[in-house]
C-alpha cells in the first residue's frame, strides 16, 4: 500500500467541504481543465448540441398521474431552474398541452436570493389541494419543505399554521390536510450516525414542531426510521420503517392505541401491501411453513391471515438462471411484473386468485404487452387509489429514442409522446456478449457501435456501477451518441456482479469480503473486449460514478495495464475513513466496516487511496465532484487527485461548486460535464 496507510493522512484539510483552501484549490484545478478540454470549438458545439436536446420541447414531459391530474417538472432554456406544472391526460394527448403553472423555481430563486434545486412534491390525496415542496441549495441531499397551497399558488406562512422544515435530510408525509408524519433532525441525538432520522413523529397542524408527538425512537446505529400512511379507501394503514442497515428493515402496523404489530418477514426481504393482499419479495432464500422458497421469489398472502399466523404465501414469482424481477405494482384489480431474461425486459399481468376453503389459490399469469428486443420497457403511473386498470410503458433502447405509450389491462395501447432522435444512428447496432469472470461466472455486457467498426478495434468505452443491486438495463443517451457513437467510438455497457440483473442474488454474492469479484468482473470485459477485436488497452476507456467511481479507483490502482482512459464522477476512494463522511456509515451492509480488523483486512486490499503508488504506471485519469454533494464527500475525490498529483500521475480535476451527486444542478451545467467527458475520451483515446 502507499505511504497514506501507515502515516498521517496529508490530505485531510481537503475534507472541509467549504473552506477557503480547499475551494481555492479547486478552482485553480478547474482551471487547468477548463483550458485543457473546454475552450475548443469541438467542445463548445457538443455542448451547444447536448444543451439543446436537455433543453428542446420535444422531449418527452415524463408525468407523474394523480387521479385526473398529470403532474410534471420541466426544464429549458427559458427555465433553467425548472417550472412545477400539471395537466389533464385529455391535454396531454395534444402535441403542445397547455400546462397550469404551479411553481417557477427561477423566479422563487430570484425573489427569495436563494439557489433553489427541485427536490420533489408530495401532493395531498385526494383533494389535491395542498403539496409538501422540497427545495435544496445547489443540489444536496438535505432539502427545506414549505407547504404549498395548490389552489392559491403560494407556499402556506409557518405562522399561519404552514408545515415548514428547516434544512436537513428529512422524511415527511402526509396523513390528511392537518397532520404529517415527520422525521427530522429534532435536535443533538435525534440523527442515525448516517445523519438521517432517528425518531419518526406525529405532527399536527399549528403546533410547533418541538410539540410532535413521538410514534417510534430507533437507535443511533440505524440508518433511518420513517412512518407513512396508507390511504386506499377501507384499508386505512399507519406504518412505521426501522432501517438496521442499507439492506435490513423492520415494518410495523401501528395500532390506534400505539402498539405495533410486526410483519414478521426477512428483514433483507422487500414487504408491501394493497387492499387484503401482502407481497413480500425474497432476497435471500426463506423455510417457512414447512416450505423453501428461493432468493428472487416474489410471494402473495392474505395480510390479515398473515397477521394472525397463516404462512401458506401463493408463489407468485419465481426466478430462474436467465429471469429475475425487476418491478411490479398493482392496478385495481391485477398485478403487473416486469421481467429481466438476460437482462432484457418482459412484462407480466397477474390476476389473483380467489378463496376457497380457507385459502386462496389460482393466481394466474399471462404476457402483458411485447416489448422489442435490446431495450428497455417500465411501466409507470399505476395507480389503484382512484380505480381502473389503466397504466403506461415507456420503451427506449441505446440507439431508439423513448415512447410513451397509455394502455390499461386487457384494453388498447394509445402512443403518447415519442421523443426524436438526437444523434444519427444509421448503422449503430447493439450486441450482447458474456465474458468470463475470474471464478467462471459468465457476465454480461452490451456493445454499441457501428457495423463498419466491426473486424478492426478502435476506441471504446465502457460503463459500470456494481453495487447496491442497481440494475443497468439499455436505455437511449443521446448524449453518449452524440460525444462518442457519432465520433466513430464503441460504447459499452456492463453489466457486472453487485447489480440486480440476475436477482438479488447476483448482487449478495459480491457484498463484503467478496467485493473483489465486482472488479474481476468488469476486468474480465475490458480482457474480453480485447480478445474479441473489439478494442485494444490503449484505445479503452472506462467511467463510473459514485459506487461506480469506486469501481473506476480500483480499476487504476489494480488492474491499470487495462485501460487507456479513466473518468471517475463523485467518487468514493477512502475506503479507510468513507463511514465517517457524510452518509458514508449507512453503506457498511456493503462495503464492511473498516474500523474492524477483519473488515479492513479485505477493504484495505482494494482501496483506491491506500492503493495508489508512485512507483506504478497508471493510465491518464479525470476526476469529477461536486462541492454540494452531501452523500458522497468531495474530499474522496480531491484526496485521491491531490496523492496522485504529489506522486507525478497524469490526473486531471474538476470540482462543480454546486450540483449535489448528480454532479449538475441544471441543464447548463448537465451539458458541460457530458461534453467534458466526451472530449476527455476523444483527446486521450481516439487522438493520441
Amino acid at each position: 500500500m502507499s505511504g497514506v496507510e501507515n502515516q498521517p493522512d496529508p490530505y485531510l484539510w481537503l475534507e472541509e467541504v467549504t473552506g477557503d483552501r480547499p475551494l481555492e484549490w479547486a478552482r485553480a484545478h478547474n482551471e487547468v481543465v477548463v483550458e485543457r478540454f473546454a475552450t475548443s470549438d469541438r467542445f463548445s458545439e457538443l455542448e451547444h448540441r447536448i444543451l439543446e436536446m436537455l433543453d428542446t420541447d420535444t422531449r418527452i414531459p415524463y408525468p407523474t398521474r394523480r387521479a385526473g391530474w398529470l403532474y410534471n417538472f420541466w426544464r429549458d432554456a427559458e427555465h433553467p431552474k425548472g417550472l412545477w406544472r400539471r395537466t389533464t391526460l385529455d391535454e396531454y394527448r395534444n402535441a403542445n398541452p397547455r400546462w397550469e403553472v404551479l411553481i417557477d423555481l427561477d423566479a422563487l430563486a430570484a425573489a427569495e436570493e436563494e439557489n433553489w434545486v427541485w427536490g420533489g412534491a408530495a401532493v395531498l390525496r385526494p383533494e389535491q389541494s395542498l403539496a409538501l415542496i422540497s427545495l435544496s441549495r445547489g443540489g444536496a441531499d438535505a432539502k427545506v419543505v414549505r407547504e404549498f397551497d395548490m389552489t392559491t399558488k403560494r407556499f402556506r406562512d409557518p405562522a399561519d399554521g404552514g408545515f415548514h422544515l428547516p434544512e436537513a435530510k428529512s422524511q415527511i408525509r402526509w396523513i390528511d390536510a392537518d397532520t404529517v408524519y415527520v422525521g427530522t433532525d429534532f435536535g443533538p441525538g435525534s440523527l442515525t450516525d448516517s445523519g438521517y432520522a432517528r425518531i419518526a413523529k406525529r405532527w399536527k397542524r399549528g403546533t410547533p414542531l418541538s410539540q410532535a408527538q413521538t410514534v417510534f425512537e430507533g437507535e443511533q446505529g440505524d440508518v433511518l426510521v420513517s412512518a407513512g400512511y396508507d390511504r386506499t379507501p377501507g384499508y386505512e394503514r399507519h406504518y412505521i420503517g426501522r432501517a438496521t442497515d442499507f439492506f435490513n428493515e423492520s415494518v410495523y402496523l401501528l395500532e390506534s392505541d400505539g402498539s405495533l404489530r410486526h410483519i414478521d418477514v426477512p428483514s433483507d426481504a422487500s414487504e408491501s401491501w394493497y387492499k387484503d393482499w401482502l407481497l413480500v419479495r425474497l432476497k435471500s432464500p426463506w423455510e417457512v411453513g414447512g416450505n423453501s422458497y428461493p432468493a428472487g421469489a416474489l410471494l402473495a398472502i392474505d395480510l390479515e391471515e398473515f397477521l394472525a399466523g397463516a404462512r401458506d404465501f401463493e408463489v407468485v414469482f419465481t426466478p430462474d438462471a436467465h429471469t429475475s424481477l425487476h418491478g411490479y405494482g398493482w392496478t385495481e384489480n391485477y398485478l403487473i411484473l416486469i421481467t429481466l431474461e438476460d437482462v432484457q425486459t418482459k412484462l407480466y399481468v397477474v390476476k389473483p386468485g380467489e378463496k376457497r376453503a380457507g385459502r386462496t389459490a389460482g393466481w394466474t399469469r399471462e404476457p402483458l404487452a411485447d416489448t422489442p428486443p435490446m431495450a428497455t420497457t417500465n411501466v409507470m403511473n399505476l395507480d389503484p387509489l382512484e380505480g381502473g386498470d389503466e397504466f403506461m410503458l415507456t420503451t427506449s433502447g441505446f440507439t431508439t429514442p423513448a415512447t410513451l405509450l397509455a394502455s390499461s389491462v386487457g384494453g388498447s395501447t394509445e402512443l403518447l409522446k415519442q421523443e426524436p432522435a438526437f444523434f444519427d444512428a444509421a448503422g449503430i447496432e447493439t450486441e450482447q456478449f458474456f465474458a468470463r469472470s475470474d471464478d467462471g461466472t459468465m457476465v454480461p455486457y452490451f456493445v454499441i457501435r457501428h457495423r463498419d467498426r466491426k473486424g478492426a478495434p478502435g476506441p471504446t468505452v465502457m460503463s459500470g456501477y456494481g453495487g447496491f443491486e442497481v440494475s443497468r438495463t439499455p436505455a437511449y443517451s443521446g448524449a453518449s451518441g452524440m460525444g462518442w457513437l457519432e465520433r466513430g467510438g464503441t460504447w459499452v455497457m456492463t453489466n457486472i456482479r453487485g447489480g440486480g440483473e440476475y436477482g438479488p442474488q447476483w448482487h449478495t454474492q459480491v457484498q463484503k469480503a467478496n467485493r473483489h469479484k465486482v472488479y474481476e468482473d468488469f476486468a474480465a470485459i475490458a480482457r474480453d473486449l480485447v480478445e474479441r477485436g473489439i478494442t485494444t488497452a490503449p484505445q479503452l476507456g472506462a467511467v463510473g460514478g459514485s459506487n461506480g467511481g469506486l469501481l473506476m479507483g480500483v480499476m487504476l490502482t489494480r488492474y491499470p495495464e487495462l485501460f487507456g482512459a479513466i473518468v471517475c464522477q463523485v467518487p468514493l476512494l477512502d475506503m479507510k475513513r468513507y463511514h465517517l463522511l457524510l452518509a458514508g456509515a449507512s453503506w457498511m451492509a456493503e462495503y464492511g466496516d473498516p474500523d474492524k480488523p477483519e473488515e479492513w483486512e479485505y477493504i484495505g486490499k482494494y482501496s483506491p487511496y491506500q492503493n495508489v503508488r508512485a512507483d506504478a504506471t497508471y493510465p491518464p485519469i479525470l476526476l469529477t465532484t461536486s462541492t454540494r454533494d452531501d452523500r458522497v464527500h468531495p474530499g474522496h475525490a480531491r484526496k485521491m487527485a491531490a496523492l496522485l498529483e504529489e506522486q507525478g500521475h497524469t490526473v486531471w480535476y474538476h470540482e462543480n461548486i454546486e450540483g449535489g451527486h448528480g454532479g449538475a444542478a441544471d441543464n447548463k451545467q448537465m451539458a458541460f460535464q457530458a461534453a467534458l467527458i466526451y472530449e476527455f475520451f476523444t483527446q486521450l483515446l481516439m487522438e493520441r
